[in-house]
């Protein structure tokens, strides 16, 4: 194999690279553990193309040109009518059907993953129309290479083989090769908007330039098809692999196998996933086609070579509008997303994989028990942020594998213990929400962590460690008892006849040891604000559903009228109905997502309505005793014909010139994975009656009035509380041995107590509680590990 000869392209290093539109007609991979390949598809050309590990896109697209010569130039995504549809209910292969508009040819292909190697077939059959063009049709295949997550500094190459022509591409240790069982009539390589195929084409109506090699930048490979009047078939490959020699290795014997064999192995590969006894839920209003097509995207969402590492989704949000400069898009873990995606897998009889999440995430534990923001499927970090109900679902994963007997030899305790204490010592501010952009008090961060610390006391019981059990559970006592206080607001009312409702959050800073927690909430700096417009608000006036997790997980009742009134602000600031049924925004005044006049979210925009957020009040709506079959309808309608549910949709008047129409996807990621797991627990909920994510201990502990827990104030150097109610005990915690001095006499007397060693690996004092209003603790610390005293005092002073 050897370069073809020496001209060199023109033009470099190329137009500024772009990724592809996030607007998904299909993602997939074959189900072997073999191919380490996936593959995304969109207006019936391949977009994104992963390899080897899932958060690696390598590939902008994939495309078909045509044109007679003389008086048309089509691209294939652009000008052509395509339809496309699954090859059956669990495979994720793709056939499409395209048209061209004066109907004269068309196109059909199949694509599909090798079952067991990483190379991309797409089985083509070019059919033109009697009387057809008179031979006059020529067909190009067009790749834009984007290896190791960027268009910049990419190597093309025409590769000459005794009796093939190859286009190669390499870069850092990663190569693409591109062939085809019919030879290239003509093959060149160059820079994308000089002298790349499609600029060619587009300006000569013919292939004019044939370069041989063009290096170090966006470049674009382009082979001309040979085509017959009447009909051409062949079968294209896009090969992959760590050099060279192994992405050509890897084609050629792809292509070396009938495509047929292909598509029979990867459909049978896929069957294997499907259980007859389950495959048709009851209550899913599209004979069960929604919840084959969410568990096979569920599925393929999981990484080959790291077993249980779910990204959140195989697409780029507007990534028509980003370049190399945003590596991450959705191809990354997010610990929430994992977490949804396994008990998404779970709840749908897959076990196995959930499983697998949880052992993948005991190995991308901290030491200090905490997870990253978001990262790289190898564990490096990409955002910095911590969010502490990511630090608290691997918890409540762990309890849910535990609760079905799905475990097996694995012990979590370890992970479990390590992240409790990494929420008693950091919370009860989380530095991020679960929308990743303000810190606080978040109710849905605290119901989700009550819940995980309570699940925690369980393991802790399980493993004889009761004392262990008592301080854990006592902390999740202690924030249960605070949440009104933390994220409620009796402020001028946003909604009239509402004077008391939950809000999104309560802003603190992490490294305010001393947060007010008065009445007055403060105000919040809202994001992604337009220019000119306001971004700083009073929090007792932004709101989101996000306290529905205290009912998701059994914290609240779901006729607390706190809930219920809190409900009706939600309903009337953020709820939309669309012709698939209703659907909720994040929150008032967002600004992630596509603006008002349908330009693509960047830095600033329009925040739109979520199909997730429809899953989870479909969860409450069956903890409350009603229907949730309107919801599971609505789920059904916003997913595409091939089973796809995006991150937002269009909650506007429809826009026909951009294809946006309301209740039907927008630019965002799509699909979401998260919003296939919500639709697949509810589905799962709907059918056993009960919320699928709902832990009996929590509500037997929060909502039984004869079972309510001894109330709590906790000091530690994180949270220095100046304050507690009267009949409070007051517990002190450090993170390490320590003797605490205290006095209730201004120092007349004092009291040396030495703190207690815990499991968790936290220390801790409980002081009695005060008696009356006015009356105080006052303390300070001996550290016996370095023998030196404190040097301050501190105090706590009890009122009404």
């Amino acid at each position: 194999m050897e370069v073809r000869g020496d001209r060199v392209a023109f033009g470099g290093p190329g137009m500024a690279p772009k990724w592809s539109h996030s607007n998904k007609d299909g993602v997939g991979t074959a189900y072997s553990a073999d191919s380490r390949l996936w593959y995304t598809l969109w207006r019936g050309t391949v977009t994104e193309v992963y390899f080897p590990t899932i958060d690696r896109p390598q590939l902008r697209d994939l495309e078909l040109l045509f044109t007679d010569g003389t008086s048309f130039f089509h691209e294939e995504k652009r000008d052509l009518v395509a339809r496309t549809e699954r090859v059956g209910e669990h495979a994720l292969a793709y056939r499409v059907r395209s048209e061209e508009p004066a109907g004269r040819y068309r196109l059909r292909k199949t694509i599909l993953g090798d079952p067991h190697l990483p190379c991309l077939l797409s089985r083509v059959r070019l059919e033109v129309t009697p009387p057809g063009l008179d031979n006059r049709l020529r067909a190009f295949v067009l790749a834009a290479p984007h290896l190791n997550v960027g268009g910049w500094g990419n190597n093309a190459s025409v590769q000459q083989l005794p009796g093939h022509t190859v286009l190669l591409a390499e870069k850092d240790g990663v190569a693409l090769a591109l062939g085809a069982t019919l030879p290239f009539l003509r093959a060149s390589v160059g820079y994308v908007g000089a002298s790349d195929g499609w600029t060619d084409l587009n300006a000569h109506r013919e292939m004019t330039w044939e370069f041989d090699r063009a290096s170090d930048g966006n470049v674009a490979l382009t082979g001309e098809v040979p085509v017959h009047d009447g009909v051409t078939e062949f079968t294209l490959g896009l090969a992959f692999g760590e050099s060279a020699a192994a992405a050509v290795t890897t084609l050629l014997q792809s292509l070396g196998t009938p495509f047929d064999v292909h598509e029979r192995r990867f459909r049978a590969q896929w069957r294997r996933t499907s259980r007859a006894e389950d495959d048709t839920p009851a209550l899913a209003s599209d004979q069960g086609a929604l919840f084959r097509a969410s568990r096979s995207i569920l599925l393929a969402h999981e990484d080959k070579t790291y077993p249980g590492a779910f990204i959140a989704s195989l697409s780029i949000p507007w990534g028509a509008f980003k370049g190399d400069e945003d590596p991450g898009g959705y191809h990354l873990v997010w610990v929430r997303d994992l977490f949804h995606a396994a008990t998404g897998l779970l709840a749908a009889g897959e076990p196995e994989a959930a499983l697998r999440a949880l052992i993948y995430l005991a190995s991308r534990q901290r030491l200090d028990g905490g997870f990253p923001q978001n990262f790289w499927i190898d564990g490096r970090p990409y955002w910095q942020g911590i969010q502490l109900d990511e630090v608290a679902l691997p918890i409540l994963l762990a309890g849910a594998l535990h609760r079905t007997g799905a475990l097996r030899e694995f012990d979590p305790t370890p992970m479990v213990y390590a992240a409790a204490r990494f929420l008693i010592e950091h919370g009860p501010v989380t530095q991020q929400d679960r929308w990743e952009e303000l810190s606080g008090y978040s109710p849905s961060t605290l119901a989700t962590c009550i819940t995980a610390l309570t699940c925690a006391a369980g393991f802790a019981r399980r493993a004889g460690d009761a004392d262990g059990a008592t301080f854990i559970q006592d902390h999740a006592d202690f924030l249960e008892s605070h949440l009104e206080g933390w994220t409620t607001t009796t402020a001028d009312p946003v909604v009239p006849g509402v004077s008391r409702h939950y809000v999104r959050i309560r802003p603190a800073s992490v490294d305010d040891p001393t947060p007010d927690e008065g009445p007055d909430l403060g105000r919040v700096h809202l994001t992604n604000q337009p220019p000119g417009a306001p971004a700083d608000f009073p929090a007792s006036e932004i709101v989101d559903a996000g306290f529905l997790d205290l009912v998701r997980f059994g914290v609240r009742a779901p006729d607390d009228p706190l809930i219920v009134d809190s409900l009706r602000v939600v309903d009337q600031l953020l709820k939309v109905d669309t012709p698939a049924g209703p659907v909720w925004r994040r929150y008032n005044h967002d600004g992630y997502g596509t603006r008002d006049d349908g330009q693509a979210f960047s830095e600033w925009g329009v925040g739109r309505a979520w199909p997730l957020l429809t899953g989870e009040r479909g969860h409450y709506e069956l903890a409350a005793g009603r229907d949730p079959s309107a919801y599971l309808r609505a789920m059904e309608d916003f997913a595409t014909s091939t089973g796809l549910l995006p991150e937002q949709v269009w909650d506007a008047e429809d826009h026909p010139a951009l294809h946006l129409e309301r209740g039907r996807m927008t630019e965002s990621a799509v699909p979401l994975v998260w919003a296939h797991a919500e639709y697949v627990k509810l589905l799962r909920s709907a059918t056993e009656g009960r919320v699928y994510d709902q832990l009996l201990e929590v509500v037997q502990r929060y909502q039984d009035p004869d079972r309510r827990p001894r109330r709590l104030e906790v000091w530690k150097f994180t949270r220095q509380v100046r304050t507690a109610r009267v009949g409070d005990r007051i517990r002190v915690i450090a993170d390490q041995p320590f003797v605490l001095r205290a006095t209730r006499d201004h120092w007349a007397t004092s009291t040396d107590v030495a703190s207690m060693e815990t499991r968790v690996g936290l220390h801790f004092v409980d002081l009695p509680a005060l008696p009356a209003a006015g009356r105080a603790w006052e303390f300070t610390f001996r550290w016996p590990v370095a023998d030196r005293w404190e040097g301050r005092d501190y105090s706590v002073t009890a009122v009404d």
